[in-house]
């Protein structure tokens, strides 16, 4: 079986070119380049060296990946005649996808190759730009890199930066996290005379002249909470801080159970948002909603019994687990099919269950959903009515049993039935797919945007509550409702 023998061009001119990979070329008689456009070809052709290249497989394609598989198809298909030398830019075992091609290709038995080496862009762009990869450096591809793996902390450097749209997208992946006038420098052409360096703020990244092929884009640390906000790590940073010793005194006084409510009011805060379709209300809300998270994440740290690794690992196995038809092989037609495939997996994780079935459903905040999770339960093993029609004459009958205890019984027996005429809207409510606990909670601020515009117009008036019969402050409220509906 004939060789390819892949070797790096290293990340200049002819003068970074290491002498063992000089005469390799010199001696060669079949030498395929990935490109010609690369400071070190024109020198070498000069001296008489010959390259065949494959820059017109670039257009006929319109993206990086079928090129890729192309040119690696062609070196084969050379290599079953001669063996054959391909020559890359820098080294090629950095940021070059063909010979990670040409390595799988090996592993299926269909090649024998041979890697020799060439210097990385990077030591040229390290020495460049003056940095220490010791302190913690990212590289990334500029065509295809996701802002979820950034480390704002550490030294960013993103290849693959050719033009002004591949520059435009980089700036526009960045700027989903940082500052828009963060600071961010053109590398181009590092280590050879032709290098350039320009340091702009991120949103005039795409606006540099000297961007090509030989370009890549160098992002900083960030250094205060202030440049990363949006990053995970400094969220988690500050909520440590606030409990820390030189933290809040309220914050470091908190404990799960203190925390309760707050958790509950940010939910609802929430969802009333979600009501009042309010995007930045929402966006707020989640943010109170997370700060609950990830203050009972540190609770949980400080006193060594849990951390938010743990918290998120315990979703994540979840989440793949009991989605086996998006993470594994089970197939489902319908959202009903994965809500009955949830239940069962849900079922065979917690084994048989000693006790009640009852048991862990009781909501200490929500008498409401703790009706609604009773009855949902208890419908599993088959307690339930057949269908929706008897559980309304069930609540007719307890309607009129409250009726006729408000006629001729006690407190305690008015009490009493009024409660089975609730849990009985309950469980009409689950027949109907409705969350009593937000109907609740929709009926209450609804109500709380009506009164307050009948205030409102008492306010106006220069009187008080009292000069108002209940005739006319009802018509405060047909206003409101007849606003709300656009009426």
């Amino acid at each position: 079986m004939n060789q390819i023998t892949v070797i790096g061009l290293g990340a200049g001119d002819i003068n970074q070119l290491p002498l063992g990979v000089y005469k390799k070329l010199l001696n060669s008689e079949k030498i395929f380049v990935r490109t010609i456009d690369h400071p070190v070809i024109s020198d070498l052709v000069n001296e008489g060296i010959q390259f065949v290249s494959f820059d017109n497989i670039y257009e006929r394609h319109e993206t990086f990946q079928p090129v890729y598989e192309e040119i690696t198809d062609v070196l084969i298909e050379s290599s079953k005649v001669q063996s054959i030398i391909y020559a890359v830019p820098g080294h090629p075992l950095v940021a070059e996808q063909t010979v990670q091609l040409l390595i799988a290709a090996e592993r299926n038995g269909k090649i024998e190759l041979h890697i020799e080496g060439g210097q990385s862009f990077l030591d040229s762009t390290f020495a460049a730009l003056k940095i220490d990869p010791i302190e913690g450096f990212q590289l990334f591809d500029g065509t295809s890199f996701s802002i979820h793996d950034v480390n704002m902390r550490a030294h960013l450097l993103i290849a693959q930066v050719y033009d002004t749209y591949s520059a435009s997208e980089v700036k526009l992946t960045l700027m989903e996290k940082y500052l828009d006038d963060y600071p961010v420098t053109v590398v181009t052409a590092a280590g050879s005379s032709l290098e350039t360096l320009k340091t702009v703020p991120l949103y005039e990244l795409d606006q540099v002249i000297e961007i090509n092929n030989l370009t890549t884009i160098y992002v900083p640390p960030v250094k205060g909470f202030e440049e990363a906000l949006r990053d995970w790590t400094t969220f988690r940073t500050i909520v440590s801080t606030l409990r820390g010793p030189d933290g809040c005194p309220w914050d470091k006084e908190q404990t799960h159970e203190s925390l309760k409510k707050y958790l509950i009011e940010e939910a609802h805060e929430f969802l009333a948002a979600v009501d009042e379709q309010d995007d930045f209300g929402m966006v707020e809300e989640l943010g109170d909603v997370l700060l609950q998270v990830f203050l009972h994440a540190q609770i949980g740290e400080d006193e060594g019994y849990f951390n938010l690794e743990e918290i998120l690992a315990s979703i994540s196995e979840k989440m793949i687990r009991r989605h086996p038809h998006v993470f594994g092989e089970v197939s489902v037609n319908s959202a009903d099919d994965v809500v009955k495939n949830w239940e069962s997996i849900k079922k065979q994780e917690k084994g048989e269950q000693e006790g009640s079935i009852l048991k862990g459903e009781y909501r200490a905040g929500s008498s409401l959903q703790t009706s609604y999770n009773y009855q949902k339960k208890a419908a599993t093993v088959g307690f339930d009515w057949p269908n929706v029609n008897d559980a309304w004459e069930k609540f007719e009958e307890e309607w009129q049993e409250f009726r006729e205890e408000i006629k001729n019984g006690s407190i305690k027996t008015r009490i009493d039935e009024f409660g089975d005429v609730l849990f009985t809207l309950v469980n009409i409510a689950r027949f109907y797919k409705i969350s009593p606990e937000e109907a609740m909670i929709h009926a209450n601020e609804k109500f709380s945007r009506r009164f307050q515009y009948v205030e409102k117009k008492v306010k106006q008036s220069g009187k008080p509550f009292s000069e108002f019969t209940l005739e006319q402050l009802d018509l405060f409220w047909d206003e409101a409702k007849h606003m709300e509906k656009g009426e």
